[in-house]
């Protein structure tokens, strides 16, 4: 009789290959910048044992970067997913001075000076400037629940807080996290899929603002420039009220912005509203539309409207800038007084998003698709181009 031999199987997979580990750590983006780790230079090495344990040294842009312990969970879920992979480490270390010039100068695409992006001939991000003539007519809220809403539609959406002396906008959107600068660039926190930046995220507390002009252009220009944006959809610029400083430094940092402005239906805010848009026959920019904010009061009880301030506002204005720049200017939309807006933009939850039926959420998102779904290219824009003369 033939001799019997029992074979043993085993449950032990084989290790897992380097490349099926570094193909895993290409899915982890950075939280801040949104690009795979990998492609960033951040992955310092990954180490496999025999029994399947995998060590990934990952390397941070900055010792308190806010960021480490979300960067420290997504590597180790993407690599423990790896077939063969018995244990995941993560060890973190700080890039050096000249990592972190190369990793700028890549984010600016080898340019080691710094530009606006927005402003160059082939950028395709639209930038609009929100504006308005007086204070309190709600164009922050416009601004923040514009943004929400066209990011939930799927458009990478950045947000520009430029009202430097009146900011608002981290609250309203809910963004409360700090910006982190990586050599002279600086990496916007997001909230509610938005980028944003504010000159609250760099000031103590509620401490006012006490800057004159030169510096506010400054300080613009370093929240377009210095930031990392990225390959934003739309950029909108939440502007002071008024034709001052800011709205002179936009015109010429981002000559190609379009001017959005934000109005009440009383006569004398439209009044005001309509100077501070016919600043663009000046700076030769293009007004996109006009629009109403608190245009009536639905009644709690029978629905029907009640005109707190008046009606007509925002047709007037969009009629007198009409007039005034020799173009259609649209009203873009009408905009109901509604407590959730308010609460929203207390709250940090655009109402767009709570409450996107609502009479103020569904007039939002239908601007928001009128702004937000125009074509995107290079249609209009300057080429730098000057004709040769023959003669």
């Amino acid at each position: 009789m033939a001799p019997y031999h029992l074979h043993m199987a085993t449950d032990t997979p084989p290790s897992p290959s380097e490349d099926a580990v570094r193909t895993a750590l290409a899915t982890v983006n950075d939280p801040e910048i949104h690009k795979p780790i990998t492609d960033l230079g951040m992955v310092k090495s990954v180490d496999i044992a025999a029994d399947g344990a995998v060590a990934v040294v990952v390397y941070l842009t900055v010792s308190g970067c806010p960021m480490r312990e979300t960067i420290t969970t997504n590597v180790r879920d993407a690599v423990a997913r790896v077939d063969g992979v018995t244990s995941v480490t993560v060890e973190l270390e700080v890039m050096s001075d000249e990592q972190r010039r190369e990793l700028a100068a890549s984010l600016r695409g080898g340019q080691a000076e710094r530009e606006v992006p927005f402003a160059q001939p082939g950028s395709l991000t639209r930038v609009y400037a929100v504006a308005s003539g007086k204070g309190g007519v709600g164009k922050s809220s416009v601004t923040v629940n514009l943004a929400a809403a066209m990011a939930a539609d799927g458009l990478k959406v950045g947000v520009v807080d430029a009202d430097i002396y009146g900011h608002s906008v981290p609250r309203m959107l809910g963004a409360d996290g700090r910006p982190t600068q990586v050599e002279n660039m600086i990496m916007p926190p997001s909230a509610n899929g938005v980028k944003v930046i504010s000159i609250g995220m760099f000031t103590p507390g509620n401490a006012p603002v006490v800057w004159r002009g030169p510096m506010l252009h400054r300080a613009l220009q370093q929240f377009l420039a210095d930031v990392y944006w990225g390959d934003l959809d739309v950029l909108l610029l939440d502007l002071p009220p008024g034709t001052g400083d800011i709205a002179i430094s936009v015109a010429q940092l981002v000559p190609n912005a379009e001017i959005l402005v934000v109005t009440t239906p009383q006569q004398a805010a439209a009044e005001v509203a309509e100077r501070a848009g016919a600043i663009a026959v000046q700076t030769h920019q293009k007004i996109v539309g006009v629009v109403e904010n608190m245009s009536g009061l639905p009644c709690p009880h029978c629905d029907e409207m009640v005109d707190v301030f008046g009606t007509g506002g925002g047709q007037v204005v969009a009629d007198g800038l009409s007039r005034t720049t020799g173009t259609t200017v649209p009203v873009l939309g009408a905009i109901p007084i509604d407590v959730r807006l308010r609460e929203g933009g207390d709250e940090g939850k655009p109402v767009v998003l709570t409450d996107p039926d609502s009479p103020a959420g569904a007039a939002l998102k239908a601007i928001a698709g009128k702004i937000g779904g125009r074509q995107r290219g290079l249609a209009g824009m300057s080429l730098g181009v000057t004709p040769r003369n023959k003669f």
